[in-house]
């Protein structure tokens, strides 16, 4: 599931931050559809031409800190 706009990003990732660093850019069938000021403006503009599901919206950031996450959970660990 849009693995092929993931991809697309990860690999033009240096030119997308010099041109859209900050933005929140629309990705489809390795093409950039638009970019905006909000994640919600992105979904919003987009769904409009596009069907939900079909593209990428993806913060434009420089590294890997925008599109890694890292979960933490508190465990219990008890022995007895």
């Amino acid at each position: 599931m849009l693995e092929k706009e993931f991809k697309y990003y990860r690999e033009h990732q240096t030119e997308l931050v010099q041109e859209y660093n900050n933005k929140y850019v629309v990705i489809k069938d390795e093409k950039v559809l638009g970019a905006y000021n909000s994640e919600l403006e992105a979904y919003t503009e987009t769904k409009k031409n596009h069907a939900v599901g079909t593209f990428l919206i993806q913060h434009v950031t420089p590294g890997s800190a925008g599109y890694t996450q890292t979960f933490h959970s508190r465990v219990d660990i008890r022995r007895e």
